[in-house]
């Protein structure tokens, strides 16, 4: 469900749950759903108790949404 590597770069920056669920309003539980499923991008274990996403994954995610129906339902 998660990445092996993690990406360097400049550019690079993680943002964790609370901060896509504010952009994306899903619960937790569906949020994870989603991942375990694939419909949702696979996150990076940044340490044992921190788990984050690439901003360009959820930025991709969402706009993604935008041009398709997709984004009518949430879970």
């Amino acid at each position: 469900m998660q990445h092996n590597t993690l990406p360097t770069g400049a550019n690079v920056r993680f943002v964790r749950l609370p901060e896509i669920l504010s952009r994306y309003p899903v619960s937790r539980s569906s949020w994870w759903r989603g991942v375990k499923s694939g419909k949702y991008p696979k996150p990076y274990k940044l340490s044992a108790n921190v788990t984050a996403w690439l901003q360009s994954d959820i930025d991709s995610f969402l706009q993604s949404l935008a041009t398709t129906d997709a984004g009518a339902d949430h879970e």
